[in-house]
């Protein structure tokens, strides 16, 4: 649908909350807001607010909901479902949470971190690294996306095996509701049992019941030693061996668990300049593995040497090397966060953010082969992402000199063909992406009816008019 027009006085009553030079109007000014990162989804806007307070988002939902004006709250635009994006009506405001970023309190003794939403991850990260703290969120988009995003779509990230997700590493919000109510639960309790813990509602609603202007973070001691190793193997099913024995030698000390298949390893030596084979040998499989020691650099290593002397004598894994540097320890890590890109070059992909049961892993990977092949049979299979937590990112990309528009008119058949699979296994679809746009609709028809229609209820309750994040969740 083409932009429509709307009432200019509405816009300047907007605008007059946040100040002319933080109401973008110019088209050009609103472009970045209105575009994503893939090019999959775009939108409209005559509008974009970018608000310095609290009080000034308390009063743009105010307004918004006393002239039913459909608000999009924007973090920093990383998100990979479309749930940041305004239609293409022209009808939606983008409220921009990128002024709202300071740092509010560390306290170490507490080891808590309070931030607004607008605060980037790598600043939060640097931020408790200062008071000789860890803040284990870890996202390849890390350098751009900021807390509020990564609250609103509960994001995952390398770290959740040892860590948890966004949601187990938050202890308190302060969410601006659709009337303008502030909901001020910034506390720093472990434990409350005194009643609903309502903010779990707000984290991964994607915007859809308020907006998230701070939070409560929980920090953790750093490690004092920090071991990265690359292992080859001969198939999934030696991976998932290779887990249950670093987790029963290392316990919590394991803090990321990698499954990486050739394919896209290749793409990355290939693609990403200075990016190179860890391994001398070839592996159809590859797992890479962190260590983190809370005692000491020495016990780091000798429960990584450890793991890697057991995996290889019980021919478990194939080939393995230790970093011997911190720097080459980066490196390996560069090797896995670069090959979301490296996949660009080699054409049109059917990407998948899916869970399974961490022990059927093995049978999920080899069963969607299948399922690929009935679909696309020269289609190549790009799985990678964090076995430790059950979470692949299972990728489809094109046939070697394929067409790539040809190729993508799978997409509907791709998805239903893994999506079926991952339902059969009691998994999820979404694992740590969100829903947005591109999966609301497939959420809402496969989803049992009475989850869809609690949804709709908490939705209603909190947001009776329907301004908030229209057309993306439920």
């Amino acid at each position: 649908m083409d932009s429509l027009p709307i009432d200019q006085n509405l816009l300047d009553r907007f605008a007059d909350i946040v100040g002319g030079r933080h109401a973008l109007r110019d088209p050009n000014d609103i472009a970045p807001f209105v575009t994503e990162q893939r090019g999959l989804f775009s939108g409209a806007a005559h509008l974009v607010l970018r608000p310095g307070s609290v009080d000034e988002v308390s009063r743009i939902l105010k307004l918004a909901t006393e002239t039913r004006t459909p608000i999009v709250p924007q973090g920093g635009n990383t998100g990979l479902v479309g749930g940041q994006m305004p239609d293409r009506s022209g009808r939606e405001i983008v409220l921009s949470l990128s002024r709202l970023n300071r740092i509010r309190e560390i306290d170490a003794l507490s080891n808590t971190i309070t931030a607004e939403a607008g605060v980037v991850l790598d600043t939060l990260h640097h931020a408790a690294d200062g008071a000789d703290r860890l803040f284990p969120l870890t996202l390849g988009s890390q350098g751009s996306c900021q807390v509020g995003g990564n609250l609103s779509s509960n994001a995952g990230g390398v770290a959740v095996l040892a860590y948890g997700n966004a949601r187990e590493l938050c202890l308190g919000v302060e969410v601006v509701m659709p009337t303008g109510e502030v909901f001020d639960d910034l506390r720093k309790l472990k434990k409350d049992n005194t009643g609903y813990d309502l903010k779990d509602l707000f984290i991964g609603a994607e915007g859809t019941l308020g907006v998230i202007t701070a939070a409560v973070l929980k920090l953790f001691p750093k490690p004092k030693g920090r071991e990265v190793a690359w292992v080859g193997l001969k198939s999934p099913e030696d991976a998932l061996a290779l887990l249950t024995l670093a987790q029963d030698k290392a316990g919590s000390s394991l803090t990321a668990f990698e499954l990486i298949t050739d394919v896209v390893l290749k793409f990355t030596t290939k693609h990403i300049p200075g990016s190179v084979q860890p391994l001398a040998s070839e592996w159809p499989w590859h797992v890479l593995m962190e260590i983190s020691s809370g005692r000491s650099a020495e016990d780091a290593r000798a429960l990584a040497e450890d793991i890697l002397g057991a995996g290889l004598e019980a021919g478990i894994a194939g080939d393995a090397v230790i970093a011997s540097s911190a720097a080459q320890g980066a490196a390996l890590w560069k090797l896995r966060e670069s090959m979301s890109h490296a996949q660009k070059p080699e054409g049109a992909s059917i990407k998948h953010d899916i869970s399974v049961p961490v022990a059927k892993i093995p049978e999920f990977i080899a069963l969607a082969a299948k399922a690929v092949a009935s679909v696309s049979p020269d289609a190549r299979v790009v799985c990678f992402g964090h076995m430790g937590d059950g979470n692949l990112h299972y990728n489809v990309a094109q046939p070697v000199g394929g067409d790539a528009e040809a190729f993508l008119a799978h997409y509907p058949a791709m998805n239903r063909a893994v999506h079926d699979l991952v339902r059969g296994f009691n998994g999820s679809i979404s694992a740590e992406h969100g829903i947005g746009r591109m999966k609301r609709d497939e959420l809402i028809a496969t989803a049992p009816p009475v989850a869809t229609d609690l949804m709709r209820r908490v939705k209603a309750v909190f947001d009776p008019v329907g301004i908030m994040n229209p057309g993306k969740l439920i």
